[in-house]
């Protein structure tokens, strides 16, 4: 069974930290427009689920997810996407974690399923191991991008997706009761940013929110690349259990933390 911090009193949380070496996982994903067939919190449940699955193989409890990021690419053209700025997504994530240093936590483990996440979330990882330097030990991975084989697979029907064959997949598997099986034959709309020049939100690249072939897409082969993603994150978290810095303490431990305001 998944460990869920938000479940338990402060006497089994401290426990907690003596364990694995105070690893601590926090999920996030997003709430935003995900095409006219997917919920608008498929990044979250998808970021949860593998976490929750990923927590009940190793026993590394995690916080809950954050589901209000950056969505800011999808822009105001259909409802349903609610979006902080970058600056405001970075601070949160460097208060979340400094908490976490200031009450026990060793290391965090930032598991993202929202591609909007992934620049400021990396800035924010940047600024706090220089501002926890020798307290905390902290690492941001992308779900869907754990190995070539599941990024191959997200991809493989648009490389700038969205709402496409692998993310219905895997909504089929996790939540099928929250799919619209009725408007998969419609809802494909294909890559239109291959051979551009500058970067576009999706407004300006997509007809309805989609980008990718959704109506491609099967519960099993959401079961087989869920299943792949679950065991490249345990691999993951494994590793970081035991890991520490590459040079011994007496190299560094005289290096100064970097305060960010």
């Amino acid at each position: 069974m998944a460990i869920l911090l938000e479940h338990l009193a402060w006497p089994e949380i401290a426990e907690l930290q003596e364990q694995h070496g105070g690893l601590l996982l926090l999920p996030m994903g997003a709430t935003e427009q995900h095409g006219p067939h997917l919920p608008i919190s498929m990044d979250t449940l998808l970021a949860e689920a593998v976490c929750h699955r990923a927590s009940d193989l190793t026993d590394i409890p995690l916080l809950p997810a954050l589901s209000y990021t950056v969505s800011q690419g999808h822009t105001p053209k259909w409802p349903g996407t609610f979006s902080l700025t970058h600056d405001t997504f970075i601070a949160t994530l460097r208060e979340i974690t400094t908490w976490a240093v200031a009450t026990g936590w060793k290391k965090v483990l930032f598991v993202n399923s929202h591609f909007g996440n992934d620049a400021p979330a990396r800035v924010a990882v940047d600024q706090l191991r220089l501002t926890h330097i020798g307290k905390l030990q902290i690492a941001f991975i992308n779900a869907f991008q754990l190995t070539d084989e599941i990024w191959q697979e997200y991809t493989k029907d648009a490389d700038d997706l969205h709402a496409n064959q692998a993310e219905t997949a895997l909504m089929l598997h996790l939540h099928p009761e929250l799919v619209h099986m009725d408007r998969l034959s419609s809802s494909d709309d294909p890559d239109r940013t291959t051979d551009t020049v500058f970067s576009y939100p999706v407004a300006q690249t997509s007809l309805n929110g989609v980008t990718g072939n959704p109506s491609q897409a099967t519960a099993e082969e959401g079961e087989a690349l869920f299943n792949s993603m679950v065991t490249a994150l345990v691999h993951q978290i494994e590793k970081a259990i035991s890991e520490e810095p590459p040079l011994p303490a007496e190299q560094w431990d005289s290096t100064p933390s970097v305060k960010y305001d």
